[in-house]
């Protein structure tokens, strides 16, 4: 009787113990951290993947949220992270290939303290003036500010967003002077856009879409080399004159470093799997985003093309923190 009430006992604590790190690839929550608040792009892209992986091949996947510093807490955060495979991040251009630039300090190294595992998305930006102001295409813009060089307001989500960075090299590469005017958020810069305190603005396409959709704003162009198909009547700023223009917003997942190849390339077969869903594609039309399936080495490539572009903008441009 005591022989099996202790076979019992131990058969009842090896089916309550935590996975050997011998069983297969993942056994415990995935934690996806979120470098932003809740409620933006990122946001929603980290939490359409996490709900994807959990439903599709029944992992257990969370996002969370740790915003801060224009994402580079939360990017930090997953920098320290132990390489297990458990602890990834969703990053963006803003905190991998700008911010390296523009901050003196960072608490981490784009390049060598992650394992990049795919890009999920792309989209690309919206220059967008007020409905009853001047400006009614892009050359009325450019046209105006090289008769009066720096007279010109433009405004933008945030100093050293990426939305800013794309109005630097739009005025390099016309050879004309606006006047930043950051605000905290694209909400903030629309408002003031409609009420006639700015005259154009910079932003991504889910924050002007339902303003533009209402007639109350105009866009004059996207930034990607291709016209978006989340507002395909509207021309390129390539297209307009500038055919080397180019920016977009990606968003990527990556890992710490020395995280196992095994596991990084687990991680990226899923990732592109849940990419080539439907549903998935249309949910990130939905934000003017596109997917991207990607193998690890051509994420890697992205943040290194990126990071070396932006620095050189900021360089030409003078473009400082305050």
């Amino acid at each position: 009787m005591m022989l099996r009430a202790l076979m019992f006992s131990a058969c009842a604590l090896a089916a309550c113990a935590p996975a050997s790190a011998a069983d297969p690839y993942p056994n415990q929550p995935i934690r996806v951290i979120v470098p932003f608040t809740p409620g933006g792009g990122t946001d929603f892209l980290s939490r359409t993947v996490a709900a994807k992986l959990s439903d599709s091949v029944k992992w257990n996947v969370v996002a969370e949220n740790r915003p801060g510093a224009g994402g580079t807490i939360g990017i930090g955060t997953a920098a320290r992270a132990k390489p297990d495979g458990y602890e990834i991040v969703m990053g963006q251009v803003d905190n991998l290939a700008v911010a390296p630039s523009l901050y003196g300090k960072l608490s981490y190294d784009p390049i060598k303290d992650f394992e990049p595992i795919g890009i999920v998305g792309e989209a690309p930006l919206v220059v967008v003036a007020g409905k009853n102001g001047p400006y009614k295409s892009l050359k009325d813009l450019i046209d105006a500010a090289k008769k009066a060089p720096g007279t010109i307001n433009y405004g933008s989500p945030g100093a050293g967003t990426i939305t800013h960075l794309a109005a630097e090299l739009l005025q390099l590469q016309a050879g004309i002077k606006l006047v930043h005017v950051p605000y905290k958020g694209s909400g903030p810069a629309m408002a003031d856009l409609l009420g006639g305190q700015v005259p154009v603005i910079f932003t991504s396409i889910p924050s002007a879409a339902p303003q533009i959709k209402a007639g109350s704003a105009v866009p004059l162009a996207v930034t990607s080399l291709k016209r978006s198909p989340a507002m395909p009547d509207v021309p390129t700023v390539a297209e307009l004159g500038y055919p080397d223009f180019d920016v977009r917003v990606w968003y990527g997942l990556l890992a710490p470093a020395k995280t196992p190849q095994p596991i990084i390339q687990t991680l990226n077969k899923e990732l592109n799997n849940i990419l080539a869903l439907k549903d998935v594609q249309d949910a990130l039309a939905a934000q003017g985003a596109t997917a991207m399936p990607t193998t690890p080495a051509q994420f890697a490539q992205t943040i290194a093309a990126d990071h070396k572009k932006w620095r050189s903008v900021i360089q030409a441009a003078n473009v400082k923190l305050e």
